[in-house]
């Protein structure tokens, strides 16, 4: 007597269901994908109490003829695949045959289809995978499928079902990819009778953010082109200071695809290193062309899972094209709003002024003036609320002259000062121009651009322009010996931790030396950091080698050079002289400097427009 069943065809197709169709949202995904292969150009999407009751899709595509109909919800029917060299470049969003056999399977189907150019369509019934009715109909050209009673005949993959409130989020969310996938395809979803979105199908996918997300997001989004010699990426990436707290918002799409991989994730999230917050991860839409070849789709039934055949190149390209994204952000590009005559008068702008002949000033900022009559605030003994010292310049004419606590200032030059360090100099012409205000409650300077303005956190400047100059040092840190060294008491764990970071701790200007008992002499310190704040910046030194004690060697430096750059900033509060809120000020203005290591901005931009509505002169 034999143990082995061969099991029904339709018991069969009911447990292959589970493979495709594991909750109402596979549905939609599944039917929307063959409303794509059908060449539809508008497609509708409703749901009704979390899908379980009815999903209904609509399109326009190419319609079935009566003798497709009665084949397609049989197990491995497809219009996509002929032999098994398709496998090979597969263009099609569906290609297995399993979808509507699975679907029907365990639901109540009820589809009318009316091919192109047939005069009649075709109504076709099913219940558990069986046809009840099939009959002549008339109806439009494309296809309608409604999924009624989801799993009815299988009571235990009902129960696990989650919350109607669960279930509606993630079919809204399979919608939006869906609608995000193919902007060149308007995307009409209603749930529970209510329209959710309406995309307008003209092929620019931040026209489908816009639609879906609303204008704040699409507004913050960065166009992203690049390509290699295999691979093209497009689309859009967030602005470092629009990230958000989880990755719910970044999409990836392969041939136009929708697909899941810590790869793409990965190159996106390292482009954004140091210009975005701990914790926070860039929204993007983003759109990879590769050969068919080069890609298998054939993972996984869901399709979502992809193997790349050149991992390297995807992973370069996507890296390369949203980080040409980031640094080509202008954050002070802001339209300067028309001017009424009404309801502005023109006595009361302010042209931008930059006198002629101005100073070039250095690329990279190094604040030391110690040939300057004013004080320099490298200086850790000078008390941080003296007044400040007043300077006036001579040379230029006497427009360039000013000595009023920088009120009204353009760019000064000190009387018989010299230059900073030896740097890369710029051309003052190649900085747009603008007119620096001053400097409110020791910490924002204000500078009028155009018809802008702008308000610039000076510590965050500073700590950027640090922060790259020690990373792009081509050699070690350069020390400064302590006075009076620092002792500091750690555990046996962070002992260890310093014991085997030494060498990079010595390449980043610390000297250490064990004092017995997990403890450590603190002898020397990078030379822009202050001494008051070694003891904090070793702590936070510490902490960060812990955490971060899995990741190699170059990202461990990054996340102490932050520390460092932090400490030796200029702090909110402090009074600065003059010329060196100008240089912050230029670094700023001039697109070098936008975010500070840890993904703050530096500044935040006013129009004259956005001051105009706050005063009531226009609405």
């Amino acid at each position: 007597m034999t143990n082995i069943n061969i099991l029904s065809p339709h018991v069969a197709d009911m447990i292959a269901a589970g493979e495709v169709v594991e909750r109402p949202a596979s549905v939609i995904k599944e039917l929307v994908e063959n409303s794509i292969d059908a060449g539809a150009d508008s497609i509708t999407i409703e749901i009704k109490n979390g899908g379980s009751s009815m999903i209904r899709i609509t399109d326009n595509g190419s319609g079935m003829s009566p003798e497709d109909a009665g084949i397609a919800f049989m197990r491995h029917a497809t219009s996509k695949l002929h032999d098994e060299y398709g496998l090979d470049s597969i263009s099609t969003m569906g290609f297995r045959g399993e979808a509507l056999a699975a679907i029907s399977a365990v639901s109540r189907i009820d589809m009318v289809t009316r091919e192109q150019g047939a005069e009649q369509g075709t109504r076709v019934i099913l219940e558990a995978g069986d046809i009840q009715n099939m009959e002549e109909c008339g109806c439009p050209y494309g296809t309608t499928i409604t999924v009624r009673d989801l799993f009815y005949n299988t009571p235990a993959r009902r129960k696990f079902l989650k919350t109607e409130r669960s279930e509606t989020t993630a079919c809204t969310q399979t919608a939006v990819r869906c609608a995000l996938s193919r902007p060149d395809i308007s995307i009409h979803y209603i749930k529970d009778g209510s329209e959710e979105f309406f995309t307008p199908g003209d092929g620019d996918s931040l026209s489908g953010m816009y639609a879906i997300f609303g204008r704040d997001f699409a507004n913050k989004m960065l166009s992203c082109n690049g390509s290699n010699d295999k691979v093209s990426v497009k689309g859009y990436v967030s602005s470092p200071a629009a990230c958000r707290g989880n990755r719910a918002y970044q999409y990836f799409f392969c041939n136009n695809r929708y697909i899941r991989s810590p790869l793409l994730q990965a190159a996106v999230e390292q482009a954004y290193e140091n210009s975005m917050l701990v914790g926070h991860y860039p929204a993007c839409c983003l759109y990879i062309d590769i050969g068919y070849g080069a890609v298998d789709v054939n993972v996984h039934p869901t399709k979502t899972e992809v193997k790349f055949m050149e991992e390297k190149k995807v992973f370069d390209a996507v890296y390369h094209a949203a980080l040409a994204a980031i640094q080509k952000e202008n954050l002070l590009s802001t339209p300067a709003a028309p001017t009424d005559a009404a309801k502005i008068s023109e006595s009361d702008s302010v042209p931008a002024f930059r006198p002629s002949g101005t100073p070039a000033r250095p690329e990279t900022f190094r604040p030391r003036y110690e040939d300057s009559p004013a004080r320099s605030y490298r200086s850790n003994t000078a008390p941080r609320d003296e007044a400040p010292v007043p300077f006036a310049f001579s040379g230029g004419s006497a427009a360039e002259q000013t000595s009023l606590d920088g009120f009204g200032a353009t760019r000064p030059q000190p009387s018989g000062a010299s230059d900073p360090e030896p740097q890369t100099k710029k051309s003052s012409s190649e900085v747009p121009p603008f007119r620096m205000i001053g400097e409110v409650m020791n910490t924002y300077i204000l500078v009028q651009q155009d018809e802008k303005l702008i308000i610039i956190d000076k510590h965050a400047c500073h700590e950027r322009i640090i922060f790259d100059r020690l990373l792009t040092e081509d050699r070690s840190v350069m020390s400064q010996i302590l006075m009076v060294p620092v002792t500091v008491k750690t555990d046996e764990e962070t002992a260890t931790l310093l014991e085997e970071n030494g060498e990079l701790l010595t390449d980043l200007g610390f000297e250490l030396e064990p004092y017995g008992d997990n403890s450590h002499i603190i002898r020397a310190v990078p030379a822009d950091m202050y001494e008051s704040d070694v003891t904090a910046a070793f702590e936070e030194i510490c902490q960060q080698l812990k955490d971060h004690r899995t990741v190699d060697l170059e990202a461990r430096k990054t996340n102490i050079l932050k520390t460092v750059a932090c400490k030796a900033a200029i702090k909110a509060g402090w009074k600065t002289d003059v010329r060196e809120l100008f240089v912050l000020a230029e670094a700023v203005v001039s697109q070098q400097i936008k975010y500070c290591p840890h993904g703050r901005p530096v500044a935040v931009v006013y129009t004259r427009e956005d001051l105009d509505k706050e005063f009531k002169r226009i609405v």
